[in-house]
């Protein structure tokens, strides 16, 4: 259980577990409930194409405790792969995203922020994790640059 009192689904470790041993499943999108209860896993897809989570990501909605609805944050695991500028291959990495856009209202903002350390704890194996809060953040390249440390 996080600090915030939220609890994580099991699906949302079953279904990580499946995008880490199985490579089948590209990215997970994470959300939580709209009582703000428990972590779920909103999507888990095999679509690979980066602009199309990154749009996901960017279209992402949540409730507030009034039950209005706006931009929301979101929680992600992406299995990112890259070629290395050297020639020496493709790297894989598992990447947390934790997706909070300065525009999100601010009670979805806290409880996600007092969130995500329970559920990266949760989550066994993950390579490297980012804070985007803005779309910025979440272009190609500048992912790839946070991945891959500029060797790709």
């Amino acid at each position: 259980m996080s600090q915030s009192g939220v609890s994580i689904s099991p699906d949302c470790v079953s279904k990580f577990n499946e995008l880490k041993l199985n490579k089948k499943i590209k990215y997970i999108l994470y959300k939580l409930t709209d009582d703000y209860k428990e972590i779920v896993v909103e999507e888990a897809s095999e679509d690979g194409d980066w602009e199309h989570f990154r749009e996901k990501l960017i279209n992402s909605k949540s409730k507030n405790k009034m039950g209005k609805e706006g931009k929301g944050p979101r929680y992600a695991v992406y299995d990112f792969s890259y070629e290395l500028a050297s020639g020496e291959g493709t790297r894989s990495k598992i990447t947390f995203i934790a997706w909070s856009p300065d525009d999100a209202g601010i009670q979805p903002k806290m409880v996600y922020a007092s969130s995500k350390d329970a559920l990266k704890r949760a989550l066994n194996g993950i390579a490297t994790e980012f804070q985007a809060n803005d779309e910025d953040d979440i272009e190609y390249q500048s992912v790839l640059n946070k991945v891959s440390k500029g060797l790709a």
